[in-house]
């Protein structure tokens, strides 16, 4: 008994359905790998963006107020955010050095564009804000000795 073809059912040979198949499972699979990557990602910008407004407010409770150095530290650690969507607001309102009670820092929202196949996804984070009691606000003479400040 000799057989032609290895996969022969009725008239229809199965040449072939295999690569078929890994072909729609695989393009399935990696999109959703992916998509599970970028979700990840998407979670690491969120913790990062926490972190810059924690340290923002930690650098603002002991600087000078509206010192430059806040801003700067918070986009080296967070780049996706520039010096403009960051806000800093001391309590009470036109507080200087003596009067503060507290800072707030807050970050506007920001937008992450994914990379999913077949799916262009953008995502806004939410505006993030942290606020901490004054501790010590510099005067200008102290910023010079004070390294947190430069």
């Amino acid at each position: 008994m000799k057989q032609d073809m290895p996969f022969k059912i009725g008239n229809r040979s199965q040449r072939g359905v295999a690569a078929v198949e890994f072909a729609l499972v695989a393009g399935l699979f990696f999109s959703l790998l992916i998509g599970v990557m970028e979700m990840g990602r998407v979670l690491f910008y969120w913790n990062t963006a926490t972190e810059a407004t924690r340290l923002g407010a930690r650098i603002a409770v002991v600087c000078d107020v509206n010192d430059s150095a806040i801003k700067t530290k918070m986009s080296s650690l967070f780049p996706m955010v520039s010096g403009d969507n960051i806000q800093v607001l001391y309590s009470p309102a036109g507080c200087s050095v003596e009067t503060c009670d507290e800072v707030t820092v807050r970050i506007q929202p920001v937008a992450v564009t994914t990379l999913i196949p077949y799916i262009p996804l953008t995502l806004n984070l939410p505006a993030f804000a942290t606020t901490l009691p004054r501790e010590s606000l510099a005067s200008e003479v102290d910023d010079v000795n004070n390294p947190v400040c430069q």
